[in-house]
């Protein structure tokens, strides 16, 4: 079942808390950015906790930078040098992460106002962006699907474009298994089915090699309590974790979040190469939900998607969409107790 209520307004237009239900779990969501806005989930007494990090008003998440539940796109994470070719020609798009282009430009699809439709358990939020928006050719047309079923929120994808372009979409839920408000995840555990990575070099552009996670702490496999890795020297330069892994192939789930205070777990399965691992060092400390203060290390993001600069390295599986295609992925968050 679904219901609206009213959240607030975006340059006179009405942006509604649409709420999904399953019986076990709740999740609200809002037109701004196609994002998750909080998702309740039963811990290991049944009391409903909300795990994700987000804000009470829209204009809080205009303002802000954080893309907290956002669809991050037309290219999530970054492309090098804010520029790429395809068919011969290069394009520039926009930089705004020093020389590089980060999560779609200036203004993503997460600050992006939504058109959406309700069925009783999915809503499908969908967008149109002009040829030359950011400077990515093509006039793109996304549809992103939620849809909340036996204690697991489902993401459906779909794009299409009239020219050649780039597409690179997920979601930036910031996830606190223990609770949005319960402060640093450092006794959660993280476990990550991947047993590479894309190094990465100067502002954080991946190299072009695949790596092997043997021996670093970036090798989750077995599962890590997180406080154990994030103050390592080794990962100092990224504040914790924010890595791209390159998921093994046939994996299911891919990754596993866990909180030992609220027995609450969460898998994670996609149809998507690789995950963006980033447990939130560059988060500026700031008011959140119920004038909760959210600060570095209050969550995890676990953001499937195409591998950064993947359209300026000819090794990693492509993320050009070519006119007459149909981009399609799906990611499933599935929620469990112990």
């Amino acid at each position: 079942m679904h219901r609206k209520t009213a959240f607030g307004t975006v340059n006179g237009t009405e942006v509604p808390l649409i709420e999904l239900q399953d019986g076990l779990c709740a999740v609200t969501l809002i037109p701004l950015g196609a994002a998750v806005h909080s998702l309740r989930v039963p811990d290991r007494t049944g009391a409903l906790v909300d795990v994700c990090l987000g804000y009470d008003t829209p204009d809080e998440y205009r303002r802000h930078d954080a893309c907290f539940g956002g669809t991050v796109g037309r290219c999530a994470n970054r492309i090098g040098g804010a520029r790429f070719a395809i068919g011969g020609k290069t394009y520039r798009v926009t930089a705004n992460e020093g020389e590089n282009c980060l999560h779609g430009g200036a203004e993503g699809f997460d600050k992006k106002l939504w058109r959406y439709a309700c069925a009783d358990s999915s809503v499908t939020f969908s967008l149109d962006s002009p040829d030359g928006e950011e400077g990515f050719p093509g006039a793109l047309h996304t549809e992103v699907t939620y849809t909340l079923a036996d204690g697991a929120l489902c993401i459906d994808y779909r794009a299409v474009s009239d020219k050649d372009t780039v597409v690179n979409l997920t979601n930036h839920t910031y996830f606190n298994l223990s609770g949005h408000d319960s402060g640093r995840v450092d006794d959660q555990v993280l476990t990550v089915r991947a047993a590479r990575y894309t190094p990465a070099g100067a502002g954080n552009i991946p190299t072009g090699a695949l790596a092997p996670v043997d021996g670093t702490p970036l090798d989750l496999r077995a599962g890590a309590v997180l406080g154990e890795r994030l103050h390592l020297p080794a990962l100092a330069g990224s504040r914790g974790f924010d890595h791209n892994y390159v998921l093994d192939d046939g994996a299911e789930p891919v990754a596993t979040l866990y909180s030992p205070r609220t027995g609450i777990a969460m898998d994670v399965t996609t149809t998507l190469e690789g995950m963006q691992v980033y447990t939130a060092g560059f988060l500026i400390e700031r008011q959140g939900k119920g004038g909760v203060v959210y600060a570095a290390g209050h969550a995890v993001c676990l953001e499937t998607q195409h591998f950064p600069d993947a359209v300026n390295q000819p090794s990693f599986p492509s993320p050009v969409l070519r006119v007459g295609e149909t981009f399609r992925a799906q990611t499933v968050y599935r929620f469990s107790v112990r």
